[in-house]
């Protein structure tokens, strides 16, 4: 090494760190033993009695605000998901039908909504096929988790609970993506040499094996009950519209608002908030959807914000004590000894019963995503706690299979195709600890988002919004041109990513070029030169500044950390660069070289 190239000093006994611990409780508070009598009943009643009713009070508001949230989606673009799915012959496409239930759920923000429409399709009028219906509902699976990824960005303004809280909601969507990279293809590679996908075939045995009957006694609206008396003040709508739209019998320029009936008596009339601006007899200076569907995705959105930040400082305040000690030690709890390894399983079943019991994954995981940002509940309990919530929202399916009033048996199959390959998906990636690349990948972009927040926001726009949109228009043109695109960019990810295994496994193999990215342009291997240009832009809005978004551009840089395995390492501040750049770091005499990809000089 040059001698003008400086060392930097890691002492791993002091200063590493593991940054994806739980965080030390706070306890600035009097002990209970040290109050008097006067003192513990002022706890009692402000401490505890106010701030969890308030508590409950905020987590009833933020549940309608989802509400509100996919009310707004379906206004916006509910009537054109619908239409999307009356082109039989584009679904035939299973790359086009996977896209569709990804982008039809972000706009409905509700995956049983989407399979509802999909299983009504399969049983009520052979729209669509078991085949057609398969990589749809594997969409809706993707497509659910946008909710809580929006929902951890509520909490921006901290780094670390920023941090822990995306990492928790991303876990979702890392688990959801990755089982359809592994099944869908098996599903299509399958079903062109057999006839049959693998989902197909199992689930029709399944399902010959069940003969099950119409049944639509089923009370799907557990949590709606509590929920419904105030959302129905604000909007009301005809979800039978997109149901009808996707069947072909309604046009798009129908309302999904209701105005003529608005409950079980056919005689009631709507009395909700937006009802007299939507009501057709007002003619031209009657509200649209569309314009209706702005409003009450601004109201939601500042709702869903508020509430959380609320959430988020009364469970702050609730959990510090004994009592946080308590309930966090229960939460993060294991079984003794070799039974240790089935905790994560019962997590998998509460994670489902509670799904069951809200009928929305959406609702169940954004609700325990702050959880996941103040340390109280960890990102390894929070994944299998996600994979519960994917199973249980197949009951929706299922219930929805037996309201059907003819094909039964065909309704019933798909959703439980939907069930089986969320079942495989966790067999997938979920039995063997070692093996749980969901969480890997979540680490990486809490670590990223924390770093650069505004690549948050790109991630989101990405994740559920260009990306699928993209391919969804190659997969319109034909086979050909989808294969030309993606082809190449699958090859290049998968070189990239083993060489980086190698990197972090065995350099020795590689090249010594290859060893690092440093030979690269600094654009192509971090985003730092796009940091620069964000901060540039974003330190310029006062509400930016206001809100710390730009705070973290003018920190110290005196933190290193490593994505992949989460340490962190405290750095001599006289042995940094001036420039920022990272030297190689010598433990026990030993160099290790940390590439920009891996290493975050500042979070």
């Amino acid at each position: 090494m040059d001698d003008d190239k400086k060392e930097i000093t890691v002492t791993l006994e002091q200063d590493e760190v593991d940054i994806w611990a739980l965080p030390e409780l706070k306890e600035e508070y009097t002990p209970w033993k040290e109050l008097d009598t006067a003192g513990r009943l002022k706890r009692v009643l402000l401490h505890y009695t106010i701030k969890i009713l308030g508590l409950l009070a905020a987590l009833y508001i933020f549940i309608c605000s989802l509400s509100f949230l996919g009310d707004a989606f379906k206004l916006l673009g509910g009537k054109a998901a619908g239409k999307a799915f009356t082109n039989s012959e584009l679904l035939s496409n299973p790359v086009a039908g996977l896209m569709l239930g990804v982008l039809a759920t972000v706009l409905l923000q509700s995956s049983s909504t989407t399979t509802s429409i999909v299983v009504s399709m399969v049983g009520g009028g052979g729209l669509l096929s078991v085949p057609q219906a398969i990589p749809i509902v594997m969409g809706a699976n993707i497509g659910t988790s946008v909710t809580n990824t929006i929902v951890a960005i509520g909490q921006i303004t901290n780094k670390h609970d920023f941090r822990r809280a995306f990492a928790g909601a991303t876990v979702h969507d890392m688990f959801n993506w990755m089982a359809v990279l592994v099944l869908l293809p098996v599903e299509v590679i399958v079903k062109a040499i057999f006839g049959k996908g693998w989902l197909e075939y199992i689930s029709g045995k399944l399902v010959a094996a069940m003969e099950p009957e119409t049944d639509d006694s089923h009370d799907q609206d557990y949590l709606k009950v509590i929920t419904d008396p105030l959302v129905k003040l604000v909007i009301q709508l005809d979800k039978k519209v997109i149901q009808k739209i996707a069947h072909n019998e309604l046009e798009t320029n129908v309302s999904i608002i209701k105005h003529d009936v608005c409950g079980d008596d056919k005689h009631s009339k709507c009395t909700f908030m937006f009802e007299y601006g939507t009501h057709p007899l007002r003619g031209d200076s009657q509200m649209s959807d569309t314009a209706v569907g702005i409003i009450l995705l601004f109201i939601s959105l500042v709702l869903l914000c508020v509430c959380l930040v609320v959430i988020v400082k009364l469970l702050s305040s609730l959990f510090r004590g004994q009592i946080a000690h308590i309930l966090r030690k229960f939460i993060n709890a294991e079984f003794p000894g070799c039974a240790k390894y089935f905790t994560g399983y019962l997590a998998i079943l509460i994670g489902a019963g509670m799904t069951v019991l809200v009928q929305s994954s959406s609702i169940f995981t954004s609700s325990i995503t702050p959880l996941v940002g103040i340390g109280v509940l960890g990102l390894d309990r929070m994944y299998p706690l996600t994979l519960g919530s994917n199973i249980g929202t197949t009951a929706t399916g299922i219930l929805a299979a037996f309201a059907q009033k003819s094909n039964v048996h065909l309704a019933m199959q798909i959703a439980i195709c939907h069930l089986l390959f969320n079942i495989c998906g966790i067999l997938i990636f979920y039995p063997l600890p070692f093996f749980r690349p969901p969480i890997a990948a979540a680490k990486f972009l809490g670590v990223r988002t924390s770093k650069y927040r505004w690549f948050a926001f790109v991630y989101l726009l990405f994740a559920f919004g260009l990306l699928p949109l993209a391919v969804f228009a190659l997969s319109l043109a034909s086979w050909i041109v989808l294969a030309a695109v993606l082809i190449p960019i699958a090859l290049l990810m998968l070189i990239v990513f083993i060489i980086k295994l190698i990197q972090h496994k065995r350099p020795s193999l590689l090249p010594a070029k290859l060893r690092t990215w440093k030979w690269l342009p600094l654009p192509l291997r971090s985003l730092e030169p796009y940091d620069r240009v964000v901060m540039f832009i974003a330190c310029g809005f006062r509400c930016c500044i206001a809100l710390g978004c730009c705070k973290y551009a003018k920190e110290g840089k005196d933190e290193l950390v490593d994505a992949k395995h989460g340490k962190q390492y405290q750095l001599n501040e006289d042995n940094e660069k001036k420039n920022g750049e990272i030297n190689p770091v010598f433990v026990n005499g030993s160099t290790n070289d940390i590439s920009t990809d891996s290493i975050h000089t500042r979070l």
